[in-house]
């Protein structure tokens, strides 16, 4: 995977850009506000078909402007393409593939792109939703299937809910919940096998990138939290749609007096531990750093496995926040397995001593060699 050239219109504080990337690393350097991270933004854009920042495609649009533009071209598997983002005030966005237009369910893994942010370090100690975030956005880059379930899953659990609330105000019947449970638990089941499935992976690599930026001190693993399990077995499909059925069917009084949904791929969590202990929990600040590194790293290598490439990465504004040793573990491996990476930096000294690339110079969304 490579991005050979990026042009916006009207992107936030970008009248317009028009840039050629380098196949290895391409810095930008300039003080805060002034427009780096809206570069990292709109190649995340492309990649996950939303913006890291805001959930408004609006606040995308420059202030004095009523329609914006990303232009991406790329290379996939040495095949050149073109993704095109159209944005206007009031109206819906419009998605453009090579020139055709493509709906939102067919974005998931045309271009697949990694963000390494200071918001990434609450990958650990933040909440549950966070380190699903993760993972769905992984899993959805390396497999459209499981993007488009997702999507599935969502409106299903939007019509469950509505119609529990429905139920608490006695304008529906209970009856009508069996046919939303059915469904609801078949997607449920897929979505959950897969998740199994990448955590054992990622498992296996997280742990290999712990071990190498510890030197070899520390053994991180990870494993799958089924919300309400409590310890009963379940591996395939088959035995997770029956548990799934029991407990929607268990927990139905309890939903209805919600007016929502209380088991399900939507409050499951991933457990990480460092040596035995639970890194969230306690863990030190070094160690949960090292691990959030870790997690970038093997998903990295998780998707060159699943794709047969490796995504761009994008390290926006993260090397202030790394010490000297794991800055310099991150920018040996991107140097060894020659990954395309766009850096954000304030200062060049965060850089490494010698580089192929370009640097840039960002000046209120103007840029210079």
């Amino acid at each position: 995977m490579r991005a050979k050239s990026l042009r916006l219109t009207n992107f936030r504080n970008y009248e317009t850009l028009d840039l050629r990337l380098s196949p290895n690393i391409n810095v930008f350097l300039g003080e805060n506000a002034q427009g780096k991270t809206n570069i990292a933004e709109a190649l995340c854009y492309a990649a996950m078909g939303r913006s890291h920042r805001t959930s408004a495609d609006a606040d995308l649009i420059r202030w004095d402007a009523s329609e914006a533009r990303i232009e991406l071209l790329f290379e996939r598997l040495s095949v050149e393409n073109t993704l095109e983002f159209r944005f206007r005030r009031g109206r819906r966005r419009s998605i453009l593939k090579n020139g055709d237009c493509l709906k939102t369910r067919e974005l998931f893994g045309t271009f697949n792109a990694v963000l390494f942010s200071p918001e990434d370090l609450f990958l650990i100690k933040g909440a549950p939703a966070e380190r699903r975030r993760f993972l769905d956005g992984e899993l959805s880059q390396a497999s459209p299937a499981y993007g488009h379930e997702m999507l599935r899953y969502a409106r299903l659990l939007a019509q469950r809910n509505n119609l529990l609330k429905k139920i608490r105000e006695r304008r529906a019947d209970k009856d009508m919940l069996s046919l939303w449970d059915g469904q609801l638990a078949e997607s449920a089941a897929r979505i959950v096998e897969k998740r199994f499935l990448a955590v054992k992976k990622l498992n296996m690599l997280a742990n290999l990138m712990q071990r190498r930026i510890s030197a070899g001190r520390e053994n991180l693993s990870l494993s799958y939290e089924l919300y309400g399990s409590e310890g009963e077995p379940y591996s395939v499909t088959a035995e997770l749609v029956p548990w799934y059925n029991k407990k929607l069917e268990e927990s139905r009084e309890l939903d209805i007096l919600r007016g929502s949904t209380s088991v399900g791929p939507q409050r499951d969590d991933i457990l990480l531990e460092v040596n035995g202990v639970n890194l969230r929990s306690f863990g030190s600040q070094g160690q949960q750093r090292t691990g959030v590194l870790a997690l970038k790293l093997s998903e990295l290598e998780f998707l060159r496995s699943e794709t047969g490439e490796y995504p761009i990465l994008l390290l926006d504004d993260v090397m202030s926040e790394l010490d000297g040793t794991r800055r310099e573990k991150l920018l040996d491996f991107i140097g060894r397995e020659h990954i395309q990476t766009l850096l954000t930096a304030t200062d060049a000294a965060y850089l490494p001593a010698k580089f192929i690339g370009n640097i840039f110079h960002v000046v209120s969304g103007k840029i210079s060699i």
